[in-house]
């Protein structure tokens, strides 16, 4: 019987782990922390969003300058595949309002449990507290266990799914780096991605508006073509994030790269024009002030009345058209994005000129990448595990193939 080694017991680990055992392979899971799929678990405490409804044409940029290289992953395990496990483990999932995949029980807990009960039917031996620390002059892993003793180990293949370095606390501290880079595999630097972008608000904004959402808005980062993000943003006392801030992280990051200073446009009200607004707001009283009437007339919010003058320095302006203007167009200057460790998920990683179309590692025959460490992102919404789950199916079966028919 053949054996591999899968070090991390993650969504990509575990689904590797689970496609070789079925195979007939004899599989080891080392997973550092005391229980796996840890960061799993949590992304499930507010509802698991584990994948996406919305057709392959629409999926597929999410992905940004990864999605060809995702894009045939996608298709051997795509979300119908991954929404049929989950039944298969006795966790059917529903469709939401946006579009976002679900849990019936919206839970995590119940799926992980009946997954780990599958793996141990299959016979997948989970090593719990074991932490790779390298390789050995021969190729075999090094591996610390729970009394601290470090054993040589070898495997006819491995898989690495230690993901990226944005959950230290649950694992994920990207320690694998060194070791990687060490060995001649080039790695992208690990970025923090789905992350809060920093603000120097005045402190009378700080005090009054922390934690109040900016509801229904569109945003865009000035000198970037792309589409608007749509949806509900969230005022920090550091800046401002939510889902449609994370969506733009990618040319928020350059823009930063570039000069150190991004804009993001905030449109406080996507679904009328801006000679819509302009119409509505000739209709002043003349009693009104300009927070009256922002409020009557176009119905926004406190928070979203006081961004306007935060933007303008308190020089908020009275004509009609140039008001509409700002309303559609709020400038926000970014000047950073919260640190890795307070971020959802990672960019950077293995890049892609290092592995081949199974994700096999080109320098290390029969050692394959899988999940985050892989050097592509994308945004909340079910699109990060879902392609988590694809590698680690990908390259699962490369194992297989590279483990030969006998396996």
């Amino acid at each position: 019987m053949s054996t591999a080694g899968v070090i991390g017991g993650g969504p990509a680990g575990l689904i590797a782990a689970e496609v070789l055992a079925r195979a007939g392979v004899s599989v080891t899971v080392y997973e550092r922390m005391p229980s796996p799929s840890r960061k799993f678990l949590l992304a499930g405490h507010g509802g698991l969003n584990i994948t996406h409804s919305e057709d392959r044409a629409r999926m597929l940029p999410r992905y940004g300058r990864s999605a060809d290289r995702l894009a045939p992953m996608l298709d051997v395990f795509g979300p119908d595949d991954l929404r049929a496990w989950c039944a298969g483990l006795g966790e059917p999932t529903f469709v939401g309002s946006s579009g976002r995949v679900f849990p019936q029980s919206f839970r995590a807990t119940p799926l992980v449990r009946a997954w780990l009960t599958r793996l141990t039917e299959l016979g997948v031996d989970v090593r719990r507290r074991h932490r790779w620390t390298g390789w050995t002059d021969d190729g075999s892993l090094r591996v610390t266990g729970p009394d601290d003793v470090t054993s040589e180990v070898a495997h006819d293949a491995v898989l690495f799914a230690l993901g990226g370095a944005s959950w230290p606390r649950l694992g994920a501290d990207g320690g694998w780096v060194g070791p990687f880079t060490e060995r001649g595999i080039e790695v992208a630097p690990l970025r923090p991605a789905n992350v809060g972008l920093r603000v120097d608000w005045t402190d009378t904004f700080v005090d009054r508006f922390p934690g109040t959402p900016l509801k229904h808005v569109a945003l865009t980062v000035r000198g970037h073509d792309g589409p608007p993000s749509r949806g509900d943003a969230m005022l920090t006392r550091t800046g401002i994030e939510g889902g449609p801030v994370y969506a733009l992280g990618v040319p928020v990051r350059d823009a930063l790269d570039a000069d150190g200073r991004c804009t993001l446009l905030v449109d406080l009200r996507p679904d009328l024009t801006a000679d819509q607004l302009t119409d509505r707001l000739r209709t002043r009283r003349p009693k009104d002030s300009r927070t009256s009437w922002l409020r009557r007339t176009l119905g926004l919010d406190h928070a979203s009345v006081a961004l306007m003058w935060e933007a303008t320095a308190g020089a908020l302006p009275d004509d009609p058209a140039a008001t509409a203007a700002l309303v559609k167009a709020v400038p926000v200057t970014i000047t950073g994005t919260m640190p890795i460790d307070r971020a959802i998920s990672t960019a950077g990683g293995v890049t892609w000129s290092q592995v081949d179309e199974h994700l096999m590692l080109r320098t290390l025959p029969g050692t394959f990448v899988a999940g985050e460490m892989l050097d592509w992102e994308a945004p909340t919404g079910g699109y990060l595990l879902q392609a988590s789950f694809s590698t680690g199916v990908v390259a699962a079966r490369g194992m297989l193939a590279w483990l030969g028919p006998d396996t």
